[in-house]
């Protein structure tokens, strides 16, 4: 992919840390003292309880965001610092282990997602044809929050089409599968802000004024 400049180098490394990352969240929630959810299907490549692939559909997440910045040259305004927003992810993916043992506190991390990126907006370019069939580029604007939380509202919807399709399962599908519930939907978005943090770290730089570009 690199070769072929399909992908670039910073992006390879945004796929290593998600596939990192995932598995090892996925080794702790699908523990069988954990039971978060499970996959009933046999797999000859996996370690322990997960399939080598379930690190690859979280890598997917990265790729797509990495990709998307780049393809529509996405930058950001008023985006936080970044001291405030890794604290915030730090415990946003700390959360996914702890609510077992000690209070959830998502409640929490939404109130400061809204606090901190309140104001941000993220700009991007869209390419168009015009009647000499040139292309014509054309800069659209949206708020970031509403942004983020449409694309939690996709992947939750690609969610009950996996666990239809028997990929995986939770619990309380063991025995007739049903949609699964809007309550994942907050697992997602705070899933997307964490992606999106890290693959803003990578690809590109926040300036002083809160302004970020891709680096070049």
């Amino acid at each position: 992919m690199v070769y072929f400049k399909l992908e670039t180098p910073r992006e390879v490394w945004v796929i290593a840390i998600f596939h990192i990352m995932a598995m090892a969240m996925e080794l702790f929630l699908t523990h069988p003292k954990i039971g978060s959810w499970y996959y009933p299907e046999p797999s000859i490549f996996r370690i322990a309880t997960v399939p080598l692939f379930a690190g690859f559909m979280y890598s997917a997440v990265g790729s797509f965001l990495a990709r998307g910045l780049r393809l529509f040259n996405a930058s950001f305004t008023d985006l936080p610092r970044l001291l405030w927003v890794s604290v915030l992810v730090i415990f946003s993916y700390a959360n996914f282990f702890t609510k077992f043992f000690v209070p959830d506190i998502r409640n929490i991390l939404f109130i400061a997602s809204v606090v901190l990126f309140w104001k941000t907006r993220v700009f991007f370019q869209i390419h168009h044809k015009n009647n000499l069939q040139l292309r014509d580029t054309k800069q659209y604007q949206c708020p970031f929050l509403p942004l983020l939380l449409f694309l939690a509202f996709l992947v939750w919807l690609a969610e009950n089409i996996a666990t239809f399709t028997n990929i995986w399962r939770y619990p309380s599908q063991a025995n007739v599968w049903h949609m699964v519930g809007w309550g994942k939907l907050g697992s997602w978005y705070l899933l997307l802000m964490l992606s999106l943090v890290l693959v803003l770290a990578v690809m590109g730089k926040r300036d002083e004024k809160g302004g970020w570009q891709l680096a070049r």
